[in-house]
């Protein structure tokens, strides 16, 4: 029996694959319990239309990512930070901060996306990179100046 996967089945399928499978198997446990749907002529052509959607989706998210790490190397990020002898800083600028400064500038960016191996703790000028979408990224200039 051909059934399409709504839902992943471990050791059987994926979600949106069209496989064969037992009779039995799929009247008794798979389809009571929505993990599968018939695969007839219908249903195959919504797949397809689902998954052409989808693409169209993720296309686009790609492309306004890559828009917005176009604009966002453009902009530079200033952030004031109290500061000691020899420009070292009271604390640290973090991920967090860099994104609160974005957030300002009218950008939504997650500050789980910038990349910050480590805090940032002296004055000065440097290239943060954020990770817009899984292909995509950016780098932002952040200037720490003196409060």
């Amino acid at each position: 029996m051909k059934v399409i996967f709504l839902k992943d089945v471990k050791g059987q399928g994926k979600k949106g694959e069209v496989k064969e499978i037992s009779e039995g198997y799929a009247q008794n446990f798979l389809i009571p319990r929505g993990l599968v749907r018939l695969a007839t002529d219908g249903n195959v052509k919504t797949l397809e239309l689902q998954n052409l959607s989808e693409q169209k989706r993720k296309a686009q998210e790609k492309a306004d990512a890559e828009a917005l790490g176009k604009t966002l190397e453009e902009t530079a990020v200033i952030i004031k930070a109290k500061s000691g002898e020899g420009g070292r800083l009271f604390g640290a600028i973090t991920s967090k901060q860099i994104a609160e400064a974005l957030e300002k500038m009218s950008f939504k960016v997650d500050k789980r996306k910038i990349e910050l191996h480590d805090p940032i703790r002296s004055l000065g000028t440097m290239h943060v990179v954020i990770k817009l979408h899984p292909e995509v990224k950016t780098q932002v200039k952040v200037q720490i100046v003196e409060e």
